[in-house]
């Protein structure tokens, strides 16, 4: 009677003992710890040497009608009027578009190509212009949007500059050249063009009405004259006198 309790008991008591010790710990040390071990070393080891490869220099950009303003208008300028300072030397300081869109009353889809349209041209979102008061003939609100508008400054400035001046004016029909009428007489120049598709962003098939729009140039010249040499030496096509 003693033996056959024993016995069972002593098998029972080893046989599990000796796998839960044996199977699990081959498993935790051997596959996890290498894997997790060797690939952030190869992968650590690999990238820095990558990005240290050598490179050349970026350029920075610069318009074509900033450097001619630096290289060339300043000195023109200056023998010109014979500024005590090359800081009185004046400058462009912003481009201001605007497009008025009447028909936006009626449908506030033909606004929204328009500003589509007004954005390609400047290479700048366009801001949507409202009604600062109600005309009642017009139907007309106060806060209506009826417009669009853009503000360059920078070299986005000068970008538009040399394409308003080199593409989109001599493309306009029976061009004969910028009225000199057109300053404020505080050294702004403002100007009309009665159709949108004068500028190569803009494909004649894809639009749905041909729009005008106004461009105010606003210089740091404290008169016309100045303005006007300004702009003479960046290349804008002026009437003769």
């Amino acid at each position: 009677m003693a033996d056959k309790i024993e016995k069972p008991a002593t098998e029972k008591a080893s046989e599990p003992k000796t796998e839960k010790k044996t199977a699990p710990k081959a498993e935790k040390v051997t596959e996890p710890k290498a894997e997790k071990a060797a690939q952030p070393k190869a992968e650590k080891a690999a990238e820095p040497k990558a990005e240290k490869k050598p490179s050349g220099p970026k350029e920075k950009y610069v318009p074509r009608l900033r450097t001619k303003y630096d290289t060339i208008v300043k000195k023109a300028l200056m023998e010109e009027f014979k500024y005590a300072s090359p800081m009185a030397l004046p400058k462009v300081e912003r481009i201001s578009i605007n497009m008025g869109v009447g028909e936006a009353i009626n449908d506030k889809n033909i606004l929204d190509s328009a500003a589509d349209e007004l954005s390609l041209i400047a290479g700048q979102h366009a801001v949507k212009t409202l009604a600062k008061k109600s005309i009642s003939n017009f139907k007309l609100r106060q806060g209506m949007p009826i417009g669009a508008r853009v503000t360059l400054r920078g070299d986005r400035m000068y970008d538009f500059l040399d394409k308003l001046i080199a593409v989109a004016l001599p493309r306009v029909r029976d061009f004969n050249g910028l009225k000199m009428s057109s300053f404020d007489g505080r050294g702004n120049y403002s100007m009309g063009l009665k159709e949108q598709i004068v500028f190569p962003e803009i494909d004649y098939d894809k639009i749905n009405k041909v729009r005008g729009m106004d461009v105010t140039i606003v210089t740091t010249a404290k008169t016309d004259e100045e303005a006007y040499k300004l702009l003479s030496f960046l290349g804008m096509p002026f009437k003769e006198k």
